[in-house]
């Protein structure tokens, strides 16, 4: 028991293409929402908003998050309860 015990700590280091792809899919989603926008869709277009708003959150949570899977998880689950909460309130 005297040896030495070396600690050896491993990051998770995302490549320039990841961080590209994530940029051009946030700038395709942006553009979706500002479609939505101008098509009339009615009620819906809330909806559809919306669902790409969660969409780049993700992205952006997900290729930003150095967390382990679970609390990614957690966080998308609470964020969603929060919204469905604001949502039943207005």
């Amino acid at each position: 028991m005297t040896g030495i015990t070396e600690i050896v700590m491993t990051e998770h280091i995302d490549s320039i293409r990841t961080y590209t792809l994530v940029l051009l899919a946030l700038l395709v989603l942006t553009a979706a929402t500002t479609l939505v926008a101008f098509v009339d869709l009615g009620a819906f277009s809330v909806v559809v908003a919306l669902a790409i708003a969660v969409c780049k959150m993700l992205l952006v949570r997900s290729s930003s998050c150095t967390a382990p899977q679970t609390k990614l998880t957690s966080g998308v689950l609470g964020g969603l309860l929060w919204l469905v909460i604001l949502l039943m309130l207005s």
